[in-house]
């Protein structure tokens, strides 16, 4: 079998991170036609395609990314070896990266990395954004995994895979002195402004239906669809917050809010989204 041409994958990792033919032809010092010869030829020696061309734009492949991490680290350990005999510190890392629903609990997205935080070998890329974004970037290989409360829909042309990682009871949740010491669960809701997520909310229309059934018209303090908002909210006293308790924990744990009761049949999935790859970062397999 023939050898990997570290040459050729010194231009695929150059042409990678430009993004482009011409700036990659201009820091390597070589033609534009050049730096493209050497790129089919690593792509036959692979037997994979490495970029798709959109436009003017060239972007990687699923196997394009799996290359370049491996390329960023064949580099990384000949940057190690001139590190470590000239003495100088160097690391080595896995990387993994997340796209996390801006709106999602913090506490949540911290217990999903949990297996993989003070691992000297990982890094962990985060990146915020709406559901949309994220799973363009998810299909872009520019993404791992993507975290959410929603699952998105699934069809031939999209074919997301979404593992339910979690599932939280929602509670009526405020601070000592909102929730008093024995006021029933509905007397609270119908009495005290509350707090609520927005109606894109997953767990919203189970709200608005328990006040339908309890005939409450309740008096809303705030619709937010930051959950770290929300937190903020409740500890500030401006209502009773209807959210799971882990997006209030710490404070729940001291005491500065205390959790009143449980909605009756009413919880929030928390998924992991992937795709289904070819060569799955194998990090996966310890958050999921």
């Amino acid at each position: 079998m023939a050898e990997l041409n570290f040459h050729h994958l010194r231009y695929f990792h150059t042409v990678a991170h430009e993004g482009n033919l011409t700036r990659a032809a201009e820091r390597l010092n070589v033609s534009q036609s050049a730096v493209s010869t050497q790129i089919r030829q690593l792509e036959d020696r692979l037997g994979q395609p490495l970029f798709e061309r959109r436009g003017r734009t060239l972007f990687l492949t699923e196997a394009g990314r799996i290359a370049l991490d491996h390329a960023d680290a064949i580099f990384a350990v000949g940057e190690e070896l001139l590190n470590t005999l000239g003495e100088r510190p160097s690391s080595r890392l896995q990387v993994l990266r997340v796209g996390s629903l801006a709106t999602l609990s913090r506490n949540f997205q911290i217990g999903f990395l949990q297996p993989l935080l003070g691992r000297d070998d990982v890094e962990v890329v985060i990146r915020s954004g709406a559901l949309g974004d994220l799973l363009q970037n998810l299909e872009a290989h520019r993404l791992d995994v993507v975290l959410a409360n929603i699952a998105p829909p699934r069809d031939a042309a999209t074919p997301w895979i979404s593992h339910a990682i979690a599932e939280q009871p929602v509670s009526l949740i405020g601070t000592p002195e909102r929730i008093g010491a024995n006021d029933a669960f509905e007397d609270l809701l119908a009495r005290e402004p509350l707090i609520l997520p927005t109606v894109e909310s997953s767990i919203r229309s189970g709200i608005d239906a328990l006040f339908d059934r309890l005939r409450i018209r309740p008096r809303i303090a705030a619709e937010v669809d930051d959950m770290a908002m929300i937190r903020l909210l409740a500890r500030e006293g401006a209502g009773l917050a209807i959210v799971p308790p882990i997006v209030v924990k710490d404070e729940l744990e001291s005491g500065r809010l205390v959790e009143a009761d449980r909605f009756p049949q009413l919880s929030e999935t928390f998924y992991a989204v992937t795709l289904a790859r070819r060569f799955p970062n194998p990090l996966l397999r310890d958050v999921i």
